[in-house]
């Protein structure tokens, strides 16, 4: 742990709002220069600092693991796992590690999914493919008609693993679906975020369907494109549509 972080800490004067403790930590962070790797004050003498109970930081730190952006070592202390910043726009500094976190699960997405449709595309059944395009339907109907979808988006994309013949492919999938944690507030999962990106699932169904591997890789990284693009945009204090 860098020296002197507690430092640029300062009693907060409404301890039932999580976000100001939040903005709180990512600002001593960037001041005292804590990059990934360093350790944190310990949670004790974090709350003193802030004048808040050690409930509030660790509830704090709960969301901040879930993003991703920290590593506890039992017995041993708290550390950095990603770069810390603080919002430089209208943007909450919250909002912007958010984004900042499932930009980084896309990441991976990018890296497992191609692979997991092209393998769909070669290794499917007839029934299989019959169901993954009818699933699709289902899917875009769901969007068209402005109705919650993610349960639906959830079938199609796990057809697609079950398609491989490698269960494993599916339970990767559902492992990084639950991975982040996303406030009910946050501009990521409130409905109309990410409607661009569901036009090319029928791309992609149609390639698995017609045996297309390379069509199926390609309509698969235009769909994480489009959710990507949106998500900097929304970073970037850009204008805002609405789920992913």
């Amino acid at each position: 742990m860098k020296r002197g972080a507690l430092h640029y800490l300062e009693p907060i004067e409404m301890p039932s709002r999580g976000v100001a403790v939040l903005d709180a930590m990512a600002e001593m962070i960037e001041r005292a220069g804590l990059e990934v790797g360093d350790r944190l004050p310990p949670e004790v003498a974090i709350a003193s600092a802030l004048g808040v109970g050690r409930s509030t930081i660790r509830e704090a730190l709960n969301r901040w693991e879930g993003l991703g952006l920290i590593r506890r070592r039992r017995g041993d202390g708290t550390y950095l796992t990603a770069k810390v910043r603080t919002s430089k726009g209208p943007l909450s500094t919250m909002v912007q590690l958010e984004g900042e976190a499932i930009l980084r699960l896309l990441d991976v997405r990018r890296v497992i999914e191609t692979g997991t449709v092209r393998r769909a595309a070669v290794a499917a059944s007839l029934t299989q493919r019959s169901e993954i395009s009818r699933l699709c339907d289902d899917l875009l109907a769901v969007v068209a008609a402005g109705q919650p979808y993610r349960a639906a988006d959830m079938a199609f994309h796990a057809a697609i693993c079950h398609a491989t013949g490698n269960p494993m492919f599916g339970q990767l999938l559902q492992q990084m679906d639950e991975a982040l944690e996303r406030s009910a507030e946050s501009p990521f999962s409130v409905p109309g975020f990410g409607l661009a990106s569901f036009p090319p699932h029928r791309d992609l169904s149609d390639a698995i369907v017609a045996g297309d591997a390379d069509g199926a890789e390609a309509a698969l990284r235009r769909i994480i494109d489009l959710v990507e693009d949106e998500i900097r945009a929304i970073i970037a204090g850009g204008a805002r549509s609405g789920p992913v």
